[in-house]
């Protein structure tokens, strides 16, 4: 019988925006080791390293799924997400974990796959899995290490992640409809300031609407619509930790011209008003 192991460490180094760790560690479970019920603040991924185990997790609509996983694989938990994970009896598995969080965390992973519906991690690259390894091996071995020393080997880790992943979009759809998002995706990023529909959008693609909003849902999991609000709310969030501007002029500059509709799509969002969400996250 294998002898528990666990090593972890904090970062404690300050708040970065766009992508920071909150902690990593490595375990080596005994035979039915588990850890939960419980819920996280921020994203949480295990890779294992070696053995079996098995995750019970909720996902959309609080829909309850067991998934039995092993060397190789590994698991995304998703912040307020309830999980138990469980060690194999015959052969309890290692693993190494990251939790991490940043304004485009989100954006990124669901444009590789990795959902709330869809959260085991099954490499497309052994080449670009094996660095992914390398850098959370890295990370738990150099926990001393300057803030922005271990900051940069997070982006590379999340780099990696993503990378080894097969895109959606080549998964479910042809090399011409991944083109289409594309230019979707692309129009948004550059006209999100702006007062634009659902239908400019289309229109840009040169689909007709109907079939280009069941398109884009079908590849990125959003609706177009869903998408341009999570993009203009990321955005927003950008400007409210970064600059001193007025919440209503946050709102004008990702293109909501009426204060009022701006703090509702704000709030529908990330759940608290701009103001709110301004002073839980901005230094004083």
């Amino acid at each position: 019988m294998p002898d528990h192991e666990l090593e972890f460490s904090t970062f404690s180094h300050g708040h970065f925006v766009d992508l920071m760790p909150f902690q990593y560690g490595r375990e080596q479970c005994t035979p039915g080791h588990a850890f939960g019920p419980a819920q996280r603040s921020h994203y949480l991924f295990h890779y294992i390293i070696s053995g079996r185990g098995l995750l019970m997790a909720t996902e959309e609509g609080d829909v309850k799924v067991n998934h039995r996983l092993e060397q190789g694989e590994g698991f995304l938990i998703f912040p307020g997400q309830i999980t138990t994970y469980v060690a194999d009896l015959d052969e309890p598995w290692e693993y190494i974990w990251i939790e991490f969080d940043g304004l485009h965390v989100k954006d990124d992973l669901e444009n590789v796959g990795l959902t709330l519906s869809s959260p085991i991690y099954r490499s497309q690259s052994s080449e670009l899995r094996a660095r992914m390894v390398e850098e959370m091996r890295y990370l738990v071995s150099n926990r001393n290490a300057s803030a922005m020393h271990l900051i940069g080997h997070t982006y590379l880790f999340f780099d990696y992640l993503v990378r080894s992943v097969a895109h959606p979009s080549e998964q479910q759809g042809s090399l011409l409809q991944s083109f289409y998002i594309r230019e979707a995706i692309g129009y948004i990023k550059e006209n999100y300031q702006s007062d634009i529909s659902v239908e400019d959008i289309a229109r840009q693609t040169g689909l007709n609407r109907s079939y280009f909003g069941k398109l884009f849902k079908s590849v990125v999991g959003r609706s177009p619509q869903q998408y341009l609000i999570g993009y203009r709310m990321t955005k927003a969030c950008e400007l409210l930790k970064l600059t001193a501007l007025p919440v209503a002029e946050v709102g004008r500059a990702v293109g909501y011209p009426n204060q009022l509709h701006f703090s509702r799509a704000f709030k529908s969002v990330h759940g608290v008003s701009p103001r709110e969400w301004r002073r839980r996250n901005v230094d004083t």
